[in-house]
């Protein structure tokens, strides 16, 4: 079974996103292809490498679309994110180009397209971003890691990762020279959760 990752950038007060939508705190260069002996990058690499399958929700999906397919100084990590096989949750959208790449799905039924992706041989499934539909794969029990890129900074305001109660399992948590923490975190099933709440 595949599985289904996300990925989230987070300042250290839980904010994903500032009130304007704004990134500001994210603390990352271009991928530097010269570069092979940097542990941040090279745990960015991993991540893309494990997985063959991108979804994004709309509004991740435009902004998004007009940078990542032209985006030539991310090397290597540019390359294998416009080659993966991507999905837009929209009920609006009718296509979703990408450049001059392979355009991506558009997805009426976002968690009835998960199940059967993840029942299908491949590598793992990335959500990107996307808050408000990793909240709902949240809801449908669709989840099994949470990967937060932890920024040593914060906002006060803003929009927050988690807006309800989760609990979660972690992985592991490393440093990097730039500041950043990688945490990931395990997701407990629905099932697993429900028959721990059982007495005896």
């Amino acid at each position: 079974m595949r599985k289904l990752v996300v990925q989230q950038w987070v300042t250290v007060d839980n904010i994903a996103a500032e009130p304007d939508g704004g990134l500001s705190f994210v603390s990352g260069a271009p991928f530097d292809d010269s570069v092979t002996d940097n542990p941040f990058q090279n745990r960015v690499m991993e991540l893309i490498d494990s997985v063959d399958t991108m979804i994004l929700g709309a509004n991740t999906y435009a902004q998004a679309k007009d940078y990542w397919p032209y985006a030539t100084e991310q090397g290597k990590y540019g390359q294998k994110l416009n080659g993966l096989n991507k999905f837009v949750a929209s009920r609006s959208l009718d296509d979703a180009p990408w450049g001059e790449f392979a355009p991506a799905t558009v997805l009426r039924d976002p968690g009835g397209t998960i199940r059967k992706l993840k029942a299908q041989p491949g590598k793992d499934l990335w959500i990107w971003g996307s808050l408000q539909l990793m909240r709902s794969m949240f809801e449908s029990g669709l989840i099994d890691e949470v990967r937060l890129l932890l920024c040593p900074t914060s906002r006060g305001a803003g929009l927050r990762v988690f807006d309800s109660s989760q609990d979660l399992t972690l992985l592991e948590a490393a440093g990097f020279d730039n500041g950043v923490t990688l945490l990931r975190y395990g997701v407990p099933s629905l099932r697993s959760a429900s028959s721990s709440a059982l007495p005896g």
